[in-house]
């Protein structure tokens, strides 16, 4: 039997990361990163409240007493909704974002209430992810040539025709050393690993596979997108420290088991959105003009396997006049109760 279409929330998370994008470009280049995240932090946190859900935020910013960011345990919806979890990351980027560079997005997802794996006290994973031609193809515990080799022969393609995305840290000084003995060409990043990940999905950006230590709360924000865009990301949990090891045990956490998509987000049924803040190779930055702004988002649900791209023109007069977000720095007629 036919199933009558359900709610797709992925559309109206995509005003969630646009409110959020919208307020956090006026930073670019500013040098001021904590500025820019709690602006975005307020515009997410807003649109967020207007959706009828019942949400408790499992990957975040921190613990309560780091708020007003997006913390940890936070309920957000109007509470009417389905039970869900909500991972943030109001700006994946936020140097990006702070020095002018590519790649600063907004994201959010949701899951099933119980679905998505809350990281705790450890900080960093060791990831690979790739897009849907090499899923099923990789093995995190293989050497980092086998995969590339494997990803290489799934793909059609020489070794030296590939692409990784790295993080540019002193602690991948011998993966890239390995990666850049086989000719792969190699894309290093400074911030935002959450974009790196979500590219070697994307067929235009050219990225075919992300690897080493990043954060554990992008790895859960990654495996939502992913999913959604029948990709692949594998991982084991990196405690940096004795400290971090015993509290990860005391929380029953998997240290020494490589865990796979389903292990990160368990469900069937996930919705992501992502904004551009900054131009990058998988959505374009904010575009400001004297009356308004463009955005460009995708949104996906996992069900349906749908992305959307949506590229928006948002009218500060019309905004300005519903929401108490100020999107804008002009003066504007006193606002009303409303959302935009």
């Amino acid at each position: 039997m036919d199933e009558i279409p359900t709610r797709n929330l992925a559309l109206e998370l995509a005003r969630v990361t646009e409110s959020a994008a919208m307020v956090a470009g006026r930073f670019m280049g500013r040098g001021d990163k904590e500025a820019s995240d709690q602006a975005a932090v307020d515009g997410m946190r807003y649109m967020l409240n207007t959706i009828d859900i019942d949400g408790v935020v499992v990957i975040g910013e921190g613990e309560k007493d780091e708020a007003p960011m997006l913390y940890n345990g936070e309920q957000l919806g109007t509470g009417k909704g389905p039970k869900v979890d909500i991972a943030v990351d109001p700006i994946d980027g936020t140097r990006l974002l702070s020095f002018g560079r590519a790649n600063s997005i907004s994201t959010v997802a949701l899951s099933n209430r119980g679905s998505m794996l809350d990281p705790g006290p450890i900080v960093y994973m060791y990831k690979i992810a790739v897009g849907p031609q090499a899923r099923g193809h990789i093995d995190l515990d293989a050497p980092v040539e086998d995969n590339l080799k494997a990803i290489a022969r799934v793909k059609g393609c020489d070794i030296d025709d590939l692409t990784a995305v790295i993080l540019d840290r002193p602690r991948h000084e011998e993966l890239i050393a390995k990666v850049r003995e086989h000719g792969v060409r190699i894309r290093l990043i400074t911030d935002g690993d959450v974009a790196g990940a979500l590219m070697t999905a994307w067929p235009e950006s050219g990225i075919d596979i992300l690897i080493g230590i990043g954060g554990s709360p992008e790895g859960v924000l990654s495996a939502c997108a992913l999913k959604c865009m029948n990709g692949e990301i594998q991982v084991r949990l990196y405690p940096r420290n004795e400290e971090e090891k015993k509290l990860a045990k005391k929380r029953g956490l998997p240290l020494d088991k490589v865990l796979g998509i389903d292990d990160l987000v368990n469900s069937d049924d996930i919705f992501f959105s992502v904004t551009g803040i900054t131009d990058g190779e998988l959505v374009n930055g904010i575009k400001y003009f004297g009356t308004g702004c463009r955005t460009h988002s995708l949104v996906m649900r996992s069900r349906t396997g749908t992305v959307r791209e949506i590229i928006a023109t948002h009218r500060w007069d019309k905004l300005m006049a519903l929401s108490t977000i100020e999107y804008d720095m002009g003066d504007y007629p006193e606002r009303s109760s409303g959302v935009p």
